[in-house]
């Protein structure tokens, strides 16, 4: 296996206590860019690290692992729209202006917008953007990172650069926020677009176990999570808080592209008891294992053998109604208000009504009580199938 970066020089990014909402690994595209003519727009959103090959040119010159406008002359500023890999709060934005040196932006901002469906750049043109980044300078050839103070639930956001120039990577970390009315009765309760997130891992030498969670399968070893070799009598595990509480069905401990570095073993706890005892593992195997009883569970603990790697872990089952209820409940809540207001006149309430909740749901008191008095049908879309 090729050398990678040891724990002690891992980059940051891949420590991160949320995941990249942004990334091209969860799902996220770039959809828009007014001006892309040095270097593609969709390189933003690569999940690795920008690298460079100096004097490497193509027709249009040097070429560069980011975003890279023409050089203006008029007055303006460009732009590219990110579509998040799923919907989510946002809590720290990175601008990597790495290799970018004489063509950096010297000031970029950041917003984001939460919209129905699956709308085009025309449709964004007029929705509501609320400010993550306000103007801000950055530095060349450097990490740029911003807290964003908690707001609303996300979809898309919005690169600005001022006036031109490039940038590597865009890096949109925050909490995942799944839309109810998009869940099945058994859901995958360890994936990350389902609000799920690693909280606790012993060993994370090669790469993050936050692999453990993407969605699709791992296309190389360095999609999963790998450890240091041991050479003492301990074991690495990984601790995983779910998406929310759930009857696990059925686990699957995927050791696809580790060959010669599988866990010999591996066993699976969860909060309320085991899930799967030390059980043998094969390399490169997609492992499935029933769980009888549907015991409930809101967290597991992976435990790996004596150490290795993982490409995924997934815990399916079918969460406790008070759990649905509490991601319709979070949903509602964090919901951008024209998106709400959207959305309950959609159901069947009256734009002015609607507006009304909306605000209301605005100031943090909304919730389930913007339901009230909508349809059985509508109420369903959440999951809830009780009277509210």
């Amino acid at each position: 296996m090729a050398r990678q970066e040891g724990e002690q020089g891992m980059s940051s990014e891949a420590k991160q206590a949320w995941p990249d909402l942004a990334s091209r690994a969860l799902g996220g595209s770039v959809i828009y860019a007014n001006d892309e003519l040095f270097a593609e727009r969709e390189n933003l959103i690569k999940a690795g690290e920008p690298v460079f090959q100096p004097h490497t040119f193509g027709h249009k010159g040097q070429i560069m692992d980011g975003w890279e406008t023409r050089r203006r002359r008029e007055p303006g500023s460009d732009s590219a729209i990110v579509r998040l890999g799923c919907g989510g709060v946002v809590r720290r934005v990175v601008v990597d202006t790495s290799y970018f040196t004489g063509n950096y932006p010297p000031e970029v901002s950041v917003e984001a917008c939460g919209a129905e469906g699956f709308p085009g750049p025309a449709e964004l043109a007029g929705a509501s953007w609320a400010t993550l980044v306000p103007r801000s300078p950055v530095a060349g050839d450097a990490r740029n990172e911003f807290e964003a103070e908690a707001g609303r639930r996300a979809t898309h956001v919005r690169l600005t650069m001022f006036p031109d120039g490039g940038v590597a990577r865009l890096r949109v970390y925050g909490e995942p926020v799944p839309d109810p009315r998009l869940l099945p009765a058994t859901i995958d309760l360890a994936a990350l677009e389902n609000g799920a997130v690693v909280t606790g891992c012993s060993n994370m030498f090669y790469s993050s176990p936050a692999n453990l969670l993407l969605p699709g399968q791992a296309r190389v070893m360095g999609d999963g999570w790998e450890t240091s070799r041991r050479r003492d009598q301990a074991n690495d595990w990984v601790e995983v808080r779910l998406a929310c509480a759930g009857a696990v069905e059925l686990v699957e401990l995927d050791t696809s592209h580790f060959v010669g570095n599988a866990p010999g073993w591996a066993a699976l706890g969860g909060d309320g008891g085991q899930l799967l005892p030390r059980t043998a593992l094969q390399p490169d195997t997609r492992h499935r294992f029933a769980v009888p009883g549907g015991p409930v569970t809101g967290a597991v603990r992976l435990d790996i053998y004596p150490d290795g790697g993982m490409a995924r872990l997934r815990v399916f089952g079918r969460p406790a109604a008070a759990a649905r209820r509490a991601l319709a409940e979070r949903f509602l809540r964090l919901l951008p208000g024209p998106q709400l207001a959207g959305l309950l006149r959609a159901a069947g309430l009256p734009a002015d009504e609607a507006d009304r909740r909306a605000e209301a749901g605005g100031t943090g008191s909304g919730g389930l009580a913007v339901l009230d008095g909508l349809p059985p049908a509508a109420l369903e879309l959440f999951g809830l199938r009780l009277s509210i």
